[in-house]
């Protein structure tokens, strides 16, 4: 979990001046669109429970400026579409100041690029980590809206290549989500891994919520890999991992950070991914980290491990200080606040009551 920053010392008073008695008199919403069902529905499902998490600390602690912090909370169902239907009503009717969310970038990308960039909305994202989200920001595409609680994937591409060099994978066949994340991943994957001297046999797409992958399956095998590069999520990982097994693939696996799921284990057997590897973000130690991990599960019923689970409780934490700072649900002055609330030259707060 990223360590949450103040610039200014007297903005913890802001979040903490009104009594829990006067917090409940008014409330803040936020807007949540979180992919709480579909084939990244486990990490919704997690997200969201995060940000209620922290809005809940927050609002502990006095709420912000007397007033709690509430989500309003819209399933996307992993779909781009239906993420921006949800958003444009958030924004529109419901004039939030703020949306949190997506999860994955297919879905964070059309909502601000349909949505929050033009609305001038702030949107942050604890999980999105596709390159095209750096690039639409360098290109002046955002209007400095977007933030997100997570690296881009051209760092875990670069880290997923050597590591899979490092564990003696010289040739792999990849099968990945035919999506702006998966396809962004197996650029910055292939292109560092081939500079260090691997070889890819094969690059197979494959479309999400499908039956069956016995096709894509195949024709990744062909070329005798010394194992597969998988890019994907839990459901449609898991369908992909058993059919590669059943077909007799070598049962050697590198996995992208999502797939550090206990539902995909599970479903494919713990006996048969003895040697898979992954990668993913890396946090460090933290009073922050030791409060979230001892209590996430009691408040939401899901482990802390979930990928997106630490990162949705900073986004949520972020977002309750910088409204805390900038005074206001004026959007641009919580952008402006975004920027405070991280500045490494303020004053640590840490998640919990000490």
């Amino acid at each position: 979990m990223t360590k949450t920053i103040l610039q200014l010392t007297t903005a913890l008073a802001l979040v903490t001046m009104a009594g829990a008695a006067q917090a409940a008199d008014c409330k803040i919403t936020v807007g949540l669109v979180m992919e709480l069902t579909g084939p990244a529905g486990e990490y919704g499902q997690a997200g969201a429970k995060s940000v209620e998490m922290a809005f809940r600390d927050i609002n502990g602690a006095g709420g912000v400026r007397g007033c709690d912090l509430v989500t309003d909370t819209r399933d996307s169902q992993s779909q781009g579409n239906i993420a921006v239907d949800a958003a444009t009503q958030l924004v529109q009717v419901k004039k939030v100041p703020v949306i949190i969310g997506g999860i994955i970038s297919s879905v964070s990308i059309p909502i601000l690029t349909s949505v929050t960039a033009p609305a001038k909305i702030v949107q942050v994202s604890p999980a999105s980590s596709s390159p095209t989200l750096t690039a639409l920001g360098r290109d002046g595409k955002t209007n400095g809206i977007f933030f997100r609680t997570i690296t881009s994937d051209a760092l875990q591409g670069v880290a997923a290549a050597k590591y899979a060099i490092d564990k003696g994978f010289k040739k792999l066949s990849i099968i990945h989500v035919n999506n702006d994340f998966g396809v962004n991943m197996v650029a910055e994957f292939s292109r560092a891994y081939k500079a260090l001297g691997g070889t890819i046999v094969s690059d197979t797409p494959y479309n999400e919520k499908q039956s069956s992958y016995a096709s894509e399956v195949t024709a990744a095998m062909a070329g005798e890999p010394d194992g597969l590069y998988l890019v994907s999520t839990p459901v449609d990982g898991a369908t992909v991992a058993r059919t590669w097994i059943s077909q007799g693939g070598v049962q050697k696996f590198l996995l992208n950070d999502g797939m550090n799921s206990p539902d995909f284990i599970e479903s494919v057997g713990a006996d048969y991914l003895r040697e898979a590897y992954g990668t993913s973000s890396g946090t460090s130690p933290t009073a922050s980290t030791e409060y979230f991990t001892k209590n996430y599960k009691e408040f939401s019923g899901i482990e802390p491990t979930n990928p997106a689970a630490d990162r949705s409780y900073d986004a949520g934490a972020i977002v309750g200080l910088a409204i805390a700072i900038a005074g206001s649900e004026d959007p641009a002055k919580i952008k402006d606040a975004m920027y405070k609330a991280v500045d490494p030259a303020g004053t640590p707060i840490f998640a919990g009551k000490e």
